[in-house]
């Protein structure tokens, strides 16, 4: 079977690829970061040199010019008897692995007479998992349970730690629009990693574009005669809502910035922050400074019988879960409540109340219901003035929430509300 002048160059790049990565656990041992980022950066420049239409010859004399420098500089990783080689051969396992599956996607040899694709054993999966589980014996304690799923997780994620897969890449753009005040919120819109906004307490809401490049201020969102405390985007990113600290939300058009409809807060106090219902984005939970939680309808103006409560005290964050039924708010107290939301008529229920730390502002919460496979416990993300990011997991319907663990995080005394 022929294979295409595509098909070659897409093998010679990951054939490069391959090679890179062989060798990259030797790069700065103790710096995992740099080596993530110098993969990064070496796929990104084999995309574009593939893109050039290099002749095939070239690149295979490339390939094995590479070949041989990196075995001169690093040693061969395969000498008999050697540990160093023994253990990386462990550690780069499952990575060798997904590499050997996506070369059988451009492989004519991978597929059959009727175009079928070979299957790989599934018992050679299970002795990978068993020989990746001797690494992580000494693993410290909260650190993931290497079960067969946390190993396929790892090994999609290239078989590197969470902190490598987040790593900071780099400065990409800087949008200065906002100098003279702070900015309390940035947000990327829903599934729309090109598209993102950002409220200051100039009293402006700034929509930004980063992809075509160069990164663009798409339109400014002016209204609010305060400082804006807090937006959020709703499901289809068509609609944003915004609270200030004028005691009033407003509900804007992404599209051409229209403000659609302003609402002043039930209490007449200031607002400090703001959350779409996930399932019906015609509720809205907003939290002000008198310690209140209130439900609006932004179709009517109004807000919703039955869906205000009140906190310790000033309410700074608000999560729900996806389904939409459980509500989260923080307050400047330190404290954070729970309550069940009813889909039907927007009420809210106060379920129980968990004090993170005494008199330590919580200033942002994310809920999430499932985070992985090897973390399938709802979760919740808490960051407070303690200086402090706690990760807890609860369940349902008990609400029930232990500290799983945490970060430590130098704040500001000014960030704190």
């Amino acid at each position: 079977m022929a294979i295409s002048e595509t098909g070659r160059r897409t093998c010679l790049m990951r054939q490069a690829a391959w090679a890179c990565r062989r060798y990259n656990a030797y790069r700065t041992p103790t710096f995992p970061q740099f080596r993530t980022q110098y993969i990064r950066r070496r796929s990104q420049l084999l995309r574009e040199n593939a893109k050039a239409g290099h002749p095939p010859a070239l690149r295979r004399q490339y390939l094995r010019l590479r070949g041989q420098l990196l075995g001169q500089r690093y040693g061969p990783l395969s000498e008999p008897g050697s540990a160093r080689a023994y253990s990386n051969s462990i550690v780069r396992s499952s990575r060798t692995t997904l590499d050997r599956m996506e070369d059988f996607e451009d492989d004519p040899r991978a597929l059959g007479a009727r175009g079928h694709r070979r299957s790989v054993s599934r018992g050679s999966y299970q002795l990978q998992a068993q020989m990746n589980r001797a690494v992580y014996e000494d693993r410290p304690p909260g650190s993931v349970v290497p079960t067969s799923v946390a190993e396929a997780s790892r090994a999609m994620a290239g078989d590197t730690s969470l902190s490598e897969n987040y790593a900071f890449a780099g400065m990409y753009h800087v949008f200065d629009q906002h100098v003279d005040e702070a900015v309390p919120r940035v947000r990327f819109a829903n599934d729309d990693r090109h598209r993102l906004a950002c409220c200051s307490l100039d009293g402006s809401i700034s929509l930004c574009q980063l992809v075509p490049a160069p990164p663009t201020v798409l339109r400014v969102l002016r209204g609010h005669t305060r400082g804006v405390s807090d937006f959020a985007w709703s499901l289809s990113n068509d609609i944003l809502v915004s609270t200030s600290l004028d005691a009033t939300m407003r509900i804007w058009a992404s599209e051409d910035g229209r403000c659609i409809r302003e609402i002043p807060d039930p209490s007449g106090a200031e607002l400090l922050c703001c959350t779409f219902q996930p399932v019906n984005n015609n509720l809205t939970v907003v939290g002000n400074a008198k310690q209140n939680v209130h439900v609006v309808n932004i179709s009517t103006g109004k807000k919703v019988k039955g869906g205000s409560s009140k906190l310790t005290g000033r309410v700074l964050a608000l999560s729900f879960d996806a389904p939409g039924r459980l509500l989260w708010a923080g307050d400047d107290r330190g404290s954070v409540f729970s309550f069940l939301f009813d889909m039907a008529t927007g009420k809210l229920t106060k379920a129980k109340r968990l004090v993170v730390h005494e008199g330590s502002p919580v200033t942002s919460i994310s809920a999430r219901s499932w985070v992985s496979r090897e973390a399938r416990d709802p979760s919740l993300l808490i960051n407070a003035c303690l200086n402090k990011l706690l990760l807890y997991r609860f369940l349902i319907p008990s609400i029930c929430c232990w500290l799983h663990r945490y970060s430590s995080v130098l704040h500001h005394p000014l960030g704190c509300l």
